[in-house]
């Protein structure tokens, strides 16, 4: 029987078969993170955004309800050039034919700031998520034991541990602003309504004084930036996920604290000098709040932002303002210290384990 399956001739193997390129099983490794966490990367900005315009209709409600109760038939709205025009139940039509081309740009301001306090639910939800994701990413697989089906595929520890560090520094904001830009939309289209029941023109009155493409668009350029300047707190929680037995939580955040109290104490007793709110500030908070959106970022810039000139609301997120922080040695020391505690991640997943 051996001799005659000797002399079998071997069958074709597929071409390609037995070998997967890094790209792809990177790919793949970064799907399995999206599918295992699409709770909190897709649902979770995305009924963030919903509360926000389900709130913003209510108030809208109330506040037509309320103004039809309180404003008279006869009452005016002075404009700028001192005429006067006769509400009559808020006709907007004839409001926006009285206003000028500054008065459209003043106007277009309001809604742009509006439009971005609306859309930053997502966001908000966005720094607990991540925050709680990387804190579970590598004690969960131990906690569960699938970290011994997932080292028994031809899967390498860096692979994993970058795939969850990817999926917490881009994946995660992607979905997340594309989350705060369809609240951005759909608010837009809530208030247009108003305009129409009041009989306003929205496309003279919201979408062209308005800027939603333009904050879109800011919005998607800020995510290499945010990304690495989350990488401090990304790295001290992947490095804590790893390392704890147990309560990785508690761990996370009591050992920054209790450093910050022993340099306070040091302080205390003349070692060192002026040493506390440093410390805490380019060491705790960085360990801790760089998920959260613009925490103690270079915001110099919107000094220079003359907010009584048509059009600052757009500077908020300037490309311009936001890529400077590129040149803050603060935010590549936390990119160094943040891949230095991720390769400390990947090493202790080589040989962790719970026993």
């Amino acid at each position: 029987m051996n001799a005659v399956a000797d002399t079998l001739p071997d069958a074709p193997r597929p071409a390609g078969a037995g070998h997967i390129h890094p790209t792809h099983r990177f790919r793949w490794l970064l799907r399995r993170e999206f599918w295992e966490h699409k709770g909190g990367f897709l649902w979770a900005p995305l009924v963030a955004g919903g509360i926000s315009l389900l709130l913003s209709a209510m108030g809208i409600v109330m506040a037509m309800v309320a103004a039809r109760g309180n404003i008279p038939h006869d009452a005016k709205i002075s404009l700028g050039d001192g005429s006067q025009i006769q509400v009559n139940g808020l006709d907007l039509g004839m409001l926006t034919s009285q206003l000028g081309h500054e008065d459209l740009a003043r106007l277009g301001d309001g809604i742009d700031m509006t439009l971005i306090l609306a859309s930053s639910w997502p966001f908000v939800v966005l720094a607990f998520v991540m925050f709680f994701y990387c804190l579970g990413a590598l004690y969960d697989e131990r906690k569960d034991r699938s970290v011994l089906f997932w080292k028994s595929l031809p899967l390498s520890d860096g692979s994993t541990v970058l795939s969850k560090v990817a999926s917490a520094a881009l994946v995660a904001p992607l979905l997340a602003t594309l989350a705060a830009i369809a609240t951005l939309f759909g608010f837009l289209a809530l208030i247009s309504v108003v305009v129409l029941f009041y009989g306003g023109n929205p496309l003279t009155l919201l979408w062209g004084p308005a800027s939603p493409l333009v904050l879109s668009a800011q919005y998607i350029a800020a995510i290499p930036v945010y990304a690495l300047w989350a990488m401090p707190t990304i790295g001290w929680l992947m490095l804590c996920s790893a390392w704890a037995r147990s309560k990785p939580f508690l761990w996370a955040i009591m050992i920054p604290l209790f450093a910050g109290i022993f340099v306070g104490w040091l302080e205390f007793l003349g070692v060192l000098d002026d040493a506390t709110w440093p410390f805490f500030k380019h060491v705790v908070l960085r360990m801790l709040t760089s998920v959260f959106p613009m925490t103690w970022m270079d915001l110099q810039y919107l000094e220079q932002v003359d907010f009584d000139v048509p059009g600052a609301a757009r500077n908020l997120m300037n490309p311009v303002g936001v890529y400077r922080n590129l040149a803050n040695a603060n935010l590549w020391i936390g990119v160094a210290a943040g891949a230095a505690m991720i390769f400390g991640a990947i090493r202790l997943r080589r040989w962790r384990d719970e026993g």
